[in-house]
């Protein structure tokens, strides 16, 4: 199956490495995972397409502000699990697309899980921006 063009709000199926990891030693994540790309670029000069992707976790935020809670409908719409989930806002993984870590969804051919209903995208971007005028978002480089 061919890879999807990369597009804010595509949720990839990747093997995303948390701050803490990385922190630790460790080069690539533990799980792959569901993430919605929040931001992709176009290097002028060397035509490179750089992702920023945010990782969707079952783990409950330890402080609300830093993460937008996945409407059941929307997780059944990606055809995810029916555990509530979050999209966490305050650490994204950044990579050139492709990437070695994109993964193919469990079960299937695919890398993409599908889109984030445009309402819901526009929620997480927002709550993401929000939380960039207060704090730093810690970006790991891929």
């Amino acid at each position: 199956m061919p890879l999807p063009a990369p597009e804010p709000g595509l949720v990839i199926s990747y093997s995303y490495l948390w701050r803490h990891e990385h922190a630790g030693g460790l080069e690539e994540g533990r799980k792959d995972r569901p993430c919605v790309i929040l931001v992709v670029v176009e290097r002028q000069q060397s035509g490179d397409i750089v992702v920023v992707a945010l990782p969707v976790t079952h783990r409950p935020p330890d402080d609300e502000s830093l993460a937008v809670e996945m409407p059941q409908r929307v997780k059944q719409q990606l055809g995810l699990d029916f555990e509530r989930s979050w999209v966490m806002v305050n650490e994204a993984n950044q990579f050139l697309w492709p990437g070695y870590d994109l993964r193919k969804i469990p079960g299937g051919d695919e890398f993409h899980y599908g889109f984030l209903p445009p309402r819901f995208f526009n929620q997480v971007f927002e709550v993401v921006r929000a939380y960039r005028k207060r704090s730093k978002m810690t970006i790991t480089a891929r």
